[in-house]
């Protein structure tokens, strides 16, 4: 029996599942996971969007991401391990195909036996090691994951070693740590590390095998074993305990990918999308380092009882060194009450007159499932909510209105289409096109609408998937001014797919706006562009390997109601020239630039202390000079710590988003 979901979602990223293995015991492919194989291979080639044929190209790239995935940091192969193991770069489409995957064990188990060997030598050493770091030494890691390389030897790898050990221990005595305390800390973190290797059992290599082959083919689709599995269903549903964040490994980081509306880690500011968490903790327990370890292992460690803290160390994405700060978080569940939509009204002065710009927050598009199937009538839904709000907002005397689509990573299709249709009569909302080159129309067939006046629509890079077809579909009509960020570009459509043993996600078609353009890989394009610390090249669709490209279809017919572009260059020319004397966005831009100049410069990272201070202090000092200014500008009073810094209690992104639907507002009303 198949059995398929449609994911519009960002996705977590699931880890491997885990068992043991005792030291050095070689792996041996499980033979009753042989049929998955097999079945693995045909699912993709017919039923995957590209119906690929798992061939000889895809295997090279399999191999590739294999390796990546064993050893992403190039800390135990040598250049030599990899040159031998490329004897087997065209074998995994076979291995697959034909149920073999002893390719997979032959490979795995070289690198066990290098990464036990390597930390067993490691944990020894670091004692030793650290007490004889000399840290006036002008001499710097490399940082940049584009240049890594295998070493040549095994004193080329023992020097990376060295350098990665002394600039964790620099850190730490930068944080304050003794010295016997950042010994203790090392050791934990290689143990842990030795600890992880030795528990992956034969099921965990497989399925790493597997999904080697599925991420030849786009970055969404994957297998999961029947642990992975189960831990997936869980994340997908809306009861999440933990901090609320979707978490991925991206090298031997575990990376924060997005945050969950609602959820405590949004609530409380300080995690944010690209942050790199390095360390996690318990409150009265010892920090525990978790770079290298696995990501189940880690989301392990951050999920609790709710009302407890966890404490991370994180190196934010802003940053511009690679010193880190620790963080503490309150675990909550992730309620729907928590992700609904609400409201508020941003009032701006002009001509001595106040207008009320309405803005709805919309975190997720959602449904009360389980309240439905029990026949209630009164269940919460995104579109419920938002027509309520709409009204309500109404009824205090709104001139326009903005949809806040910020951070939304999406949710519900159906509600998706139904809330597009809270805003236009009866029409198409989006198109999907399937495996096969067929396409499908999924639009609104209520007539009614509850708002037509003027409106906008505010995303960012993290809008993603759902968001993109109601503001592409709102953007093609005519209806509302896009404003803020080029959006995430997942356009694809996944179904879950069950195999012999465990589920395969698989992307199966993508969408497709009325206008015929896809949301995938581009996104929607902001009409006018807000200044973003969020560096798309890092973040979204474009960012990830092997993304399916932007396209265009047929469009539809559907009619245009307000002709934004007319109006684009003077909507540009007065919203530049605003931002330009706004005290908060020059900030911004003051800080973009900054962060961008600076990341240039630390791809490679000092392991010199008194080089690391001075970093340290400059961004320091840089940061309380733009809020200082920001603050003189606004008649505030100036602060002497950075640790002051709030951010600003009115949201500088809707304000402006209201002044550019009001200079629209102006203009059209200049023009009839």
């Amino acid at each position: 029996m198949i059995y398929k979901r449609l994911l519009l979602s960002l996705l977590p990223s699931i880890a491997l599942a885990s068992g043991s293995v005792s030291a050095y015991e070689k792996l041996e492919p499980p033979h009753d996971y042989d049929q998955v194989a097999q079945e693995i291979v045909a699912t993709l080639e017919s039923v995957h969007y590209n119906k690929t044929l798992i061939d000889d190209e895809i295997s090279e790239q399999a191999f590739d991401n294999y390796l990546d995935a064993l050893d992403p940091s190039r800390s135990f192969l040598l250049k030599r391990d990899v040159e031998s193991l490329s004897q087997y770069r065209n074998t995994f489409d076979d291995a697959l195909r034909n149920g073999d995957s002893q390719v997979a064990y032959d490979i795995y188990n070289l690198y066990l036996e290098r990464a036990e060997a390597r930390l067993e030598k490691v944990l020894a050493e670091i004692p030793d090691m650290v007490k004889s770091f000399s840290y006036d030494v002008d001499e710097s890691l490399n940082a940049d994951p584009d240049k890594l390389a295998w070493a040549e030897t095994e004193t080329e790898l023992d020097n990376y070693w060295r350098k990665r050990i002394k600039n964790r221990a620099l850190t730490l005595k930068l944080n304050g740590e003794e010295q016997q305390d950042i010994i203790d800390a090392i050791e934990r973190r290689y143990r842990s590390q030795l600890r992880q290797i030795d528990q992956t059992n034969a099921v965990d290599v497989f399925q790493s095998f597997a999904n080697s082959v599925t991420a030849a083919l786009d970055p969404h689709t994957s297998y999961f074993a029947p642990r992975a599995s189960e831990a997936f269903n869980i994340n997908m549903s809306l009861s999440l305990e933990g901090i609320g964040a979707v978490l991925q490994m991206e090298d031997d980081y575990t990376k924060v990918v997005r945050l969950i509306p609602g959820g405590p880690a949004e609530a409380q500011n300080e995690l944010a999308p690209n942050d790199r968490i390095i360390a996690v903790g318990q409150e009265g327990e010892p920090m525990v380092d978790v770079i290298g370890m696995r990501l189940d292992d880690v989301v392990d460690m951050i999920r609790g009882e709710r009302g407890t803290n966890v404490v991370l160390e994180i190196i934010p994405a802003t940053s511009s060194t690679q010193n880190s700060k620790k963080i503490t978080i309150t675990r909550e569940k992730v309620k729907l009450e928590d992700q609904s939509a609400q409201k508020k009204i941003v009032e701006v002065e002009r001509g001595g007159e106040t207008f009320k710009v309405g803005v709805i927050e919309l975190p997720t598009f959602y449904s009360d499932f389980a309240a439905i199937q029990r026949g209630d009538r009164d269940y919460k839904s995104s579109t419920r909510d938002t027509k309520k709000l709409i009204e309500e907002l109404q009824e205090e005397g709104i001139t326009a209105l903005i949809l806040d689509l910020r951070n939304n990573g999406g949710g519900s299709l159906q509600e998706a289409n139904s809330l597009t249709g809270l805003f236009i009569p009866a029409g198409p909302v989006v198109q999907i096109r399937d495996a096969s080159g067929r396409v499908s129309i999924l639009g609104d067939q209520d007539r009614d609408v509850a708002y037509s006046g003027p409106m906008a629509v505010m995303v960012n890079r993290m809008s993603a998937s759902a968001s993109e077809i109601v503001a592409g579909a709102l953007k093609d009509y005519g209806r509302a001014i896009i404003v803020g960020d080029q959006t995430f570009g997942k356009g694809t459509v996944q179904v879950l797919q069950e195999v012999d043993k465990g589920q395969l996600k698989i992307t199966q078609a993508k969408f497709y706006r009325v206008s015929g353009e896809s949301t995938q890989h581009q996104g929607v394009m902001p009409d006018i562009n807000f200044p973003s610390l969020i560096n798309t090249d890092e973040v979204g669709e474009s960012a990830l390997e092997k993304p399916l490209p932007w396209d265009k279809i047929h469009e539809t017919r559907y009619p245009v109601y307000w002709h934004f572009d007319e109006y684009l260059a003077d909507l540009t020319s007065l919203h530049e020239k605003r931002i330009k004397q706004d005290a908060n966005f020059v900030a911004l831009e003051d800080q973009i630039a900054y962060v961008k100049q600076q990341n240039e410069h630390f791809k490679s990272i000092s392991l010199n202390e008194r080089t690391r201070e001075q970093q340290r202090e400059e961004s320091e000092q840089s940061g309380l000079d733009r809020e200082n200014k920001r603050r003189q500008a606004l008649n505030l009073p100036t602060i002497e710590d950075v640790d002051d810094i709030e951010a600003p209690e009115e949201d500088v992104y809707a304000h402006e988003a209201a002044e550019v639907i009001l200079d629209f507002i102006s203009l059209y009303q200049q023009n009839h």
